[in-house]
């Protein structure tokens, strides 16, 4: 189970983002979080994701509470999230090439290894074509991009993904494709997802739940 209980979590003092907000996710259990632009959300999610220390609260994964956040976190608790960002030029090296984009988290964990089978077993299920993997970030469109970051995340097969409006510059075959990618990886694992988004009916069609911003906190939001 993956709880967060009473955040408050902000980017300077004083001006929290989320206040008291309160979500659990089950394993296996696929949450859409839905709220307008600017709410707060992606604030939340990168709490859950271990991404951002919240100011108050408590975040618990499997029963144990995290204590430490981003790289300090346990390397077991921080690999169990894969994370796929709204904009995928923000996320990539744009000196690497697609297919060491995807090797990335591998190579950081020390399990070099497992390229030779993973990065092919990845890239056709997200999509890419074999010339695709050796180009860079500038070489390929957002659509491309995207992809590779989600086999990105998905490379230390994680136990949670949490999607932050990963379909929000697509178009809608691709958004298709990658949602496909998504629930394929989930009924092969058993993983669970957090799909942040404000399309509604995305997340009504990809989700078993969803969740609305203003149920998990009755304070205003603030900034992003």
């Amino acid at each position: 189970m993956l709880e967060l209980h009473d955040i408050t979590a902000g980017y300077g003092r004083g001006t929290p983002v989320v206040r008291g907000a309160s979500l659990a996710i089950a394993p296996g259990e696929s949450v859409g979080l839905l709220g307008p632009s600017g709410c707060g959300k992606s604030t939340l999610a990168r709490v859950a994701a271990l991404l951002h220390r919240p100011d108050s609260g408590t975040v618990t994964l499997g029963g144990d509470p995290v204590r430490r956040w981003r790289h300090r976190a346990p390397r077991a608790q921080r690999t169990a999230f894969g994370v796929v960002f709204q904009q995928p030029r923000l996320s990539a090296d744009p000196r690497l090439r697609l297919a060491d984009l995807i090797a990335e988290p591998l190579r950081a964990t020390g399990r070099h290894e497992e390229l030779p089978q993973r990065l092919p077993e990845l890239a056709s299920a997200v999509g890419l074509t074999p010339d695709l993997l050796e180009r860079r970030p500038h070489e390929v469109s957002d659509g491309q991009l995207q992809r590779a970051c989600l086999a990105r995340a998905l490379v230390l097969r994680p136990r949670w993904l949490i999607c932050d409006e990963m379909t929000a510059m697509l178009d809608a075959s691709t958004t298709a494709a990658l949602v496909a990618a998504v629930e394929d990886y989930r009924t092969a694992t058993g993983a669970g997802l957090l799909a942040v988004g404000h399309d509604q009916v995305l997340l009504d069609r990809w989700c078993e739940r969803t969740v609305h911003w203003e149920e998990l906190t009755s304070a205003e939001a603030g900034d992003r």
